[in-house]
């Protein structure tokens, strides 16, 4: 039993209307920011990769947001100095990815 069905229990005709709702949050809990996100493309090596930096919110979650991709694309990749590096060049899948979870994502270099 959680606070509110405790106060629901001591006042029956109370009705709480200052409940706040979490509008920069998404389903998974990822804080959503207004600024763009940037995702880039390099080769490190004669390797392409696909980084992402720009973040603002909780490490946690951006780290959270690393793993998913990772998952969701089945490719390696890291995350280092607040930025996710993905092994290969997946620009396109990851901005289409960020963009259904309600990101702004922003394209740079070639």
């Amino acid at each position: 039993m959680d606070l509110e069905d405790q106060l629901k229990n001591l006042f029956p005709d109370h009705v709480s209307d200052n409940i706040p709702e979490k509008k920069d949050i998404n389903d998974q809990g990822i804080w959503l920011q207004d600024e763009p996100i940037i995702c880039k493309y390099e080769k490190r090596k004669g390797k392409p990769i696909t980084i992402l930096e720009g973040y603002t919110g909780a490490i946690e979650d951006f780290k959270k947001l690393a793993k998913e991709l990772k998952q969701t694309l089945s490719v390696g990749g890291s995350f280092k100095d607040d930025k996710i590096i993905i092994q290969g060049d997946y620009r396109d899948k990851i901005m289409a990815i960020l963009k259904k979870k309600g990101f702004n994502v922003k394209r740079v270099g070639g």
